[in-house]
């Protein structure tokens, strides 16, 4: 592979999450020569996020291949349709349907103890009105969130978590990339922040080639960063 055919991969984060979370695999990533770019996600909105990430990837010269963990997912799924994206990865992620939003997914399944452990703020919309954010418990975050990463890690990502817009959850996809792209998913098989069963049903819908990591949790970038980076080489080498 050389520089001008190996694509950029993306790293787009969730939701309670930022892009410090992908450090590992930023490390394994470089270590492997392949250029990565992890933008910070403003969590604002499906439509607002997903043009953000579109436009990031429009500033990028050559292919991308777009990765998204739990709710940037959805905004790959929707951004992947730019047309210098040649894959997208999905880990521990929703992967949404042309005219389906995050919780009508959700709700096709049992929901998760992440549904009973959020907490609402409120932050000024535009125009100076009031909206509605939603974050994790700090207690609950350990266990929801990050159940195989150390006790010193998630009390500093439990306190330094980024909301998520409760409108996002009804905002519906305006695409759907994986139509068109190749993908590749990885499910976390002890997630306890999206059902599993949420993620095997959206990367087999999508056709995605799909690993699982029995015992993960929805951390997985930040417990199994070597696992999360496999993947994502998988999808660059196929693509390159």
């Amino acid at each position: 592979m050389t520089a001008s055919t190996t694509p950029s991969v993306v790293l787009v984060h969730g939701a309670f999450a930022d892009a410090a979370s992908w450090i590992g695999v930023i490390a394994e990533l470089q270590d492997h020569g392949i250029p990565v770019i992890a933008p910070p996600n403003p969590l604002r909105g499906l439509a607002a996020d997903a043009a953000y990430v579109a436009s990031v990837t429009a500033q990028i010269d050559g292919p991308v291949i777009l990765v998204g963990h739990s709710y940037g997912g959805a905004l790959i799924t929707v951004a992947g349709t730019a047309e210098n994206v040649v894959g997208l990865v999905y880990v521990t992620a929703y992967v949404l349907e042309e005219g389906e939003s995050l919780g009508e997914l959700q709700g096709r399944f049992p929901a998760s103890p992440l549904v009973s452990n959020l907490k609402q703020w409120t932050y000024p919309a535009e125009g100076g009105d009031p909206a509605t954010e939603v974050a994790i418990t700090a207690d609950a975050f350990p266990s929801v969130f990050a159940a195989d990463v150390g006790a010193d890690v998630t009390q500093v990502l439990a306190v330094s978590q980024r909301p998520l817009a409760a409108a996002a959850f009804e905002e519906k996809a305006t695409a759907a990339a994986w139509k068109t792209k190749p993908s590749w998913a990885l499910v976390a098989g002890a997630d306890q922040a999206i059902n599993p069963d949420v993620e095997r049903f959206g990367a087999e819908r999508a056709g995605a080639t799909v690993v699982e990591i029995e015992g993960a949790s929805h951390a997985v970038a930040v417990s199994r960063p070597k696992d999360v980076a496999g993947l994502i080489r998988d999808a660059v080498r196929a693509t390159s």
